[in-house]
This record gives structure tokens, C-alpha cells and sequence, in this order.
């Protein structure tokens, strides 16, 4: 599992940024629905927005569904927020939706295509409802609006564990393309 890492300033939030499977292959795989920026590109928006909203960020991808779950109870020490593209596992994965229940840190789960306007197998996601809230359908814009919500949710108190339950949610458009942000 590769894990990059932006600097820590002083009083600056800490997030955990999590990329499921096959984000790895991003820029190459199905660019008409993910685009044609690569997990490098993204990683890069990601670290400049989170310097922008001092917010200290760990970026890790793992295909592998027990290293996403341990790299969630490894956040519990040290973050403020998680921020996950669990891919694939959102519609199978009840390891990684309890992880997130059991961590009790505020959540933030993007797809940066809007599943809902995808494949019938993709409407269900069984992660989402261990998030405070899903934003989906926004291409890498997904990963800065995520990122400005927890700074909203950390400036104003209301990311707490007794607030999870609160959704903030967004989803794309899907009049303007059903399948996600299209080719950049």
C-alpha cells in the first residue's frame, strides 16, 4: 500500500484519504466515465487543495479489502476525518462499513462517478451508512468538496461522533452525464 503524506502546520486537521480498488489504474480504465487524470494527478489536487484548508492529509490505495479496514482502525489514533473512494467494496464490503462504524471518526465516503446513475448493482451501498455523508458524481472535484466539508465540519463543531448521523450528501448531476464527470 503506498501512503503519501502532506506536511502537518500547526493546528491543522488530520484526514485520511483512502482509494479502494482499482483507482491505481485511474487515466487508463474506462477514462469516458473516471476521466483521464491518473491517482498521481489526483493525489497532487488532493495534497494542494488540503495545504489550501490546512488540513494534513495521509493519501493511501489499497485492492485490498483487510488493508483498507486496517488502515481505517489505524486512523482512529491520529485523525480527525476519514475521506474514502471504497470503489468496488461500497456495494460488498460490511468489513469496511464497520470499520467505520466502529472507528467512530467522522467519514466522508466520494465516488468521483455518480453510482446512482450507473448499473442497478451499483444503487446499493452498504458503507454509505456508516458515513456522515456521501459526495459523489464530481470527477476529482469529489475528493476537494469532501475535504471542504470536514474543514466545515471540524470549524464549526459538528463532526463529532454524535452528529454522524446527520447526512451532508451530494450526488453529480446525472442529466448532464449519468456516468460521471467524462473525459478532462
Amino acid at each position: 500500500m503506498v501512503v503519501r503524506r502532506a506536511e502537518r502546520r500547526s493546528g491543522s486537521i488530520r484526514v485520511l484519504i483512502l482509494h479502494g480498488p482499482n483507482l491505481n489504474l485511474l487515466g487508463e480504465r474506462e477514462p469516458e466515465i473516471y476521466g483521464r487524470r491518473t491517482l498521481a494527478e489526483i493525489d497532487q489536487q488532493i495534497m494542494d487543495r488540503a495545504r489550501e484548508l490546512s488540513i494534513e492529509v495521509r493519501i493511501q490505495q489499497s485492492n485490498v479489502e483487510g488493508e483498507l479496514v486496517s488502515a481505517i482502525q489505524e486512523a482512529r489514533g491520529w485523525a480527525d476525518a476519514v475521506v474514502i473512494n471504497p470503489g468496488g467494496y461500497s456495494h460488498t464490503s460490511v468489513a469496511i462499513r464497520d470499520a467505520i462504524a466502529a472507528i467512530g471518526t467522522p467519514t466522508v465516503e466520494v465516488h468521483l462517478s455518480n453510482p446512482l446513475a450507473r448499473e442497478e448493482f451499483r444503487h446499493v451501498d452498504i458503507v454509505a451508512g456508516a458515513c456522515l455523508g456521501v459526495i459523489a458524481g464530481f470527477g476529482w472535484r469529489s475528493y476537494a468538496l469532501a475535504l471542504e466539508a470536514v474543514a466545515t465540519l471540524e470549524a464549526t463543531g459538528s463532526g463529532s461522533p454524535d452528529t454522524r448521523r446527520q447526512s451532508v450528501s451530494s450526488a453529480g448531476s446525472s442529466e448532464l452525464n449519468p456516468k460521471g464527470p467524462g473525459p478532462e
